[in-house]
């Protein structure tokens, strides 16, 4: 391996897809840090395994003596190699040499314990929970959905159970509320609404199913920052898992999952068949004290989880999934108009974004006026085929600042990460900070692109320019890239004030035009591959000046490339 030193002596065959257990080996691996690094001195392909048990993406078995980890095909044939480490030691990177692949799941705090019966369930990552593992919670009233009523076989509608469990939550909520179990099973629903101080929590095998009628989906007003509507002009369909001014709101468990069945709805969906936007499959708004951990969400009509307008929303070790191909705007996770969102511990691979960051569309997002802001993105595996593994916008009509995205591997991807806006947004980008990213197998890596001219209606401000300014990149590495950094500026909006530093992109396109500026103001510290465009000031490691640009609104943009 790449590191000087193994995280654990104990842990023989590091280089291989196997990693065995000394006899002696009493290890408590609640921690774990799954890192791959690059192997010079292995001949053989071994992958990292993509992060959960659900869609076939983890084969992680424990057999007597040893941890098999079957290998399953990472984005291209390449030499990595595995390493697993236990308590009190702090995540592990490789150097700025090798590219690496890093998910760590941090032990702070008791929502990783459902992680931890290796002796009992076998070992896991992100996986099943062991079997019989207790529903019991923090709530002082528990209940459980089949004494409601609920069936559970996949078949039989189940609505009225979940509705009058939560009635029945809503009734203590006064008293530190209530959590509502969920036991194995396939538990079919059209959509519900949550309520406060409610914790729903979904058993190992549990699945909630969302009806594929959508004369059962209640209709509900047009979001207020998007005009007369997102897809349809008029009212628009609800989510499956709703709620409206709540607070201290958990939707947790052992991996259960919740499936919008969303198949139905993208082949309707693509055949114009749909009379109304599609709805998101959890959707919070004007809520706070939210948090979504240790479930899947996956197949979603529209949008996977979007919280709109709320504040103090925590996002961890949640696995969401739809088909790379074929499932139009499955974004993963849609914070809009919201403040202080912590988003960590996550695999996402999706139809769309696995990550937009929004807040309102033109005109309708600028007299709404609530910006996006405060926000932590880390520790991820993302994937998005047909978009990008972090955007911001192109809805950022309310502002959207005080941002940072670290520790992120962004792998199959058409673009790594993103910011989109256009002429009428309005609303403002800035204090944006990337640090520490990973890009493997991306078309491009780095967008900022300022004409993404799609519009609620032509009634927007012609005059309406957004600014973006004081955006970082620093610690950028990775291989298989087409084009590294596309930044396209224009005259009425020139992004100002970009910092790059400490970038190792390899590139698949040896030829120009693979660091591409237009009106763009900033500056690279250090020395970075590939060379940058000569709109950016050079400074060297101490940041001392040793060239200063004459040509910030030199256009080199080549979408052919």
């Amino acid at each position: 391996m790449s590191t000087s030193q193994p995280l654990f002596s104990k842990w023989s065959d590091c280089n291989s897809s196997t990693i065995h257990l000394l006899p002696d080996d009493d290890v408590d691996v609640t921690l774990l840090l799954a890192a791959v690094t690059e192997t010079s001195h292995n001949p053989k392909s071994n992958y990292i395994l993509q992060i959960n048990h659900a869609g076939n993406l983890i084969p992680a078995v424990k057999k007597s003596s040893f941890i098999q980890l079957k290998n399953v095909g990472l984005p291209k044939a390449r030499n990595y190699g595995l390493v697993i480490a236990g308590w009190g030691f702090p995540a592990f990177l490789s150097s700025h040499k090798t590219l690496f692949i890093v998910l760590w799941i941090s032990a702070f705090g008791s929502v990783f314990l459902w992680q931890r019966d290796i002796v009992g369930a076998g070992f896991s990552v992100f996986g099943k929970a062991g079997p019989g593992r207790s529903m019991s919670g923090s709530r002082p009233f528990e209940f459980n959905i089949t004494d409601f009523g609920g069936v559970g076989d996949g078949v039989t509608d189940d609505t009225a159970a979940f509705e009058r469990a939560i009635s029945a939550i809503s009734k203590v909520g006064k008293r530190g509320g209530g959590q509502l179990n969920v036991p194995p099973g396939r538990w079919l629903t059209a959509p519900f609404n949550l309520t406060s101080h409610m914790t729903l929590f979904l058993a190992e095998d549990a699945e909630i199913l969302g009806i594929q009628d959508e004369k059962r989906w209640s209709l509900m007003p047009p979001l207020p920052s998007y005009g007369y509507g997102r897809e349809h002009r008029g009212p628009r369909y609800g989510s499956l898992i709703h709620g409206q001014n709540l607070e201290d709101v958990v939707i947790t468990g052992h991996n259960g999952s919740i499936n919008g069945q969303g198949q139905s709805w993208w082949t309707k969906y693509r055949q114009k068949l749909l009379n109304h936007t599609r709805g998101p499959l959890v959707q919070i708004m004007w809520s706070n004290d939210i948090v979504i951990s240790n479930i899947t969400l996956r197949d979603s009509p529209f949008w996977t989880f979007h919280p709109y307008d709320c504040k103090n929303v925590t996002v961890r070790t949640v696995t969401i999934l739809a088909p790379v191909f074929g499932a139009p705007n499955t974004d993963g996770i849609d914070p809009d108009s919201c403040e202080d969102v912590v988003i960590e511990d996550c695999y996402i691979s999706v139809g769309d974004d696995a990550i937009a960051i929004k807040s309102g569309w033109d005109q309708y997002g600028i007299i709404y006026g609530r910006p996006s802001r405060n926000i932590l993105i880390r520790n991820l595996i993302v994937r998005s085929m047909v978009s990008a593994g972090v955007s911001i916008g192109s809805e950022m009509s309310g502002g959207v600042s005080n941002v940072t995205v670290e520790n992120v591997t962004v792998w199959s991807s058409r673009r790594a990460v993103r910011i989109k806006t256009a002429v009428g947004r309005g609303g403002y980008v800035r204090h944006i900070m990337y640090r520490n990213l990973t890009f493997d197998d991306a078309r491009v890596g780095i967008v900022i692109k300022t004409d993404y001219n799609e519009h609620p209606d032509m009634d927007f401000d012609k005059n309406a320019f957004p600014i973006l300014e004081n955006i970082s990149f620093t610690g950028i590495h990775g291989q298989g890239v087409r084009v590294p950094v596309r930044i396209h500026g224009s005259e009425e909006i020139p992004v100002r004030n970009v910092t790059f530093r400490d970038m190792n992109v390899g590139i698949t396109y040896k030829k120009k035009h693979i660091f591409q500026c237009a009106f763009v103001q900033g500056r690279v510290i250090g020395t970075i591959f590939p060379a940058p465009c000569e709109n950016l000031d050079i400074y060297d490691e101490e940041e001392r000046p040793v060239k200063l640009s004459t040509a910030q609104n030199v256009t080199d943009i080549d979408y052919g490339v």
